[in-house]
């Protein structure tokens, strides 16, 4: 059914940056060595299943655009069909690692229990297609926005029993991640949240969730899941407001339930936008807490006041991004997962290589320029010199005074600021040395 889909497609090799092949890596050499470590095992990419071959090119005014072979009827022969096109793809694009909602892979049963059987087959022949070759589960998740039955969230509904379906659901997924040996478990609240307090409990919506995610750690354990539970951070879109609205919101949250050992998260470009933050903020933010866990890669229209969830273009941005994740010392159970799809008009099996083998080439450029500016140091030069003073014997007592004393230095005259440059324009000149 889709074995010609990519029929005369090879696989994408490095072919360096002269190459004028627009289905070759010019920049992304999976063996380069950068910073004592293979390229591939830096970036650690990852295609997204539902964007790539769930997503069908809809918009809110207009149906879909993808007539995918797979896509005729979601029953399970075609769901295999979807599978035998995705590591097909998987092959040509030699990446590590693919992602997945379990909505994504199976057909809606008409229970629970036909959902599941559904599910468990085709996890089977996930298992079957990675033990011969093809690439490993970086993470898998549930979809628990899509059905008319989330409309009023998960876990954080007010009827009991959505909250029962949602963590049945849930266990199912986190079986499957472990079986297949994913590294990582995501949860993406994509409608827990609010449209109008005028009808919303929040104190008991936020308990629920918190109850929830609690519930997701106990079975980890219970099950000897080795990998990490990551939360996607997003503000609004689909409901008014979401209680993951950002990275500091979600840390805050983890603190409050107690999870801020066990749970890290998920930080995507798209959602940092929305968020009215950039990605680098959101990874800062993350990784000053010590749960910056893994990320997704896109990008925004910024004439779009939506999540458009194109492919990464802009090598400063990514520069910037993979500059913070190195500082931390890199992804360890993370990676770089591309939740990204083509634009409506873009019909062509080429196409969907060609916005992977863009969107690799720009994260190892991006990457490549942030190990130099690391290895240079001048940012983190400019930075530890603009703090020097608090290094000083007399502000580090400081913070262990009380506001009496630091008033008689004051009133003394002991101390006259002077205001110094912050150097800004300078430091992103000097990011431009590099991208």
């Amino acid at each position: 059914m889709t074995d010609s889909f990519f029929a005369g497609i090879k696989p994408a090799t490095f072919e360096g940056p002269n190459s004028d092949n627009p289905l070759a890596f010019r920049h992304y050499n999976p063996d380069e060595i950068v910073m004592g470590k293979r390229m591939e095992d830096h970036l650690r990419f990852a295609v997204a299943y539902w964007h790539s071959f769930a997503w069908e090119g809809g918009d809110p005014f207009g149906a879909a655009t993808f007539l995918r072979p797979w896509q005729a009827d979601m029953d399970m022969a075609h769901a295999r069909a979807k599978a035998d096109a995705a590591f097909a793809l998987f092959a040509i694009l030699g990446q590590p690692f693919y992602c997945w909602h379990d909505l994504d892979v199976r057909p809606e049963g008409a229970t629970f229990a036909e959902s599941l059987r559904n599910f468990e087959e085709i996890i089977e022949y996930f298992g079957e297609k990675m033990a011969a070759g093809g690439p490993r589960l970086l993470w898998g998740t549930a979809n628990m926005f899509s059905h008319r039955r989330f409309m009023a969230g998960a876990s954080t509904n007010p009827d009991p029993d959505v909250f029962a379906w949602s963590a049945a659901t849930v266990k199912t997924c986190m079986d499957a991640t472990h079986k297949l040996g994913g590294q990582n478990y995501v949860l993406w609240g994509g409608r827990e949240g609010y449209e109008t307090l005028l009808n919303t409990d929040l104190t008991r919506e936020l308990d629920h969730m918190g109850r929830f995610l609690n519930m997701v750690v106990e079975y980890k354990h219970k099950i000897g899941f080795k990998g990490t539970i990551l939360v996607e951070p997003k503000p609004q879109e689909p409901s008014k407001h979401q209680y993951d609205f950002d990275a500091a919101t979600c840390i805050g949250f983890l603190r409050k339930y107690g999870l801020e050992d066990e749970v890290k998260l998920n930080i995507e470009q798209g959602h940092a936008i929305l968020a009215g933050h950039s990605f680098e903020h959101e990874l800062a933010v993350a990784a000053a807490d010590g749960m910056l866990g893994s990320i997704d890669m896109n990008r925004n229209d910024y004439q779009s006041g939506w999540d458009t969830d194109q492919f990464p273009n802009n090598v400063s941005e990514v520069a910037l991004a993979y500059y913070q994740i190195l500082k931390t010392g890199g992804f360890t159970t993370g990676g770089t997962n591309f939740d990204a799809k083509l634009r409506r008009q873009s019909l062509d099996a080429e196409d969907l290589v060609a916005a992977h083998v863009g969107a690799m080439d720009v994260c190892a450029r991006g990457l490549k320029a942030a190990v130099v500016m690391l290895e240079d140091g001048g940012l983190e030069s400019a930075v530890a010199d603009r703090y020097a003073g608090w290094d000083t014997p007399e502000a580090k007592a400081m913070l262990d005074s009380d506001f009496d004393a630091i008033f008689d230095r004051v009133h003394a005259g002991e101390i006259d600021p002077a205001p110094r440059s912050g150097q800004q324009e300078r430091l992103e000149n000097y990011v431009n040395r590099f991208v």
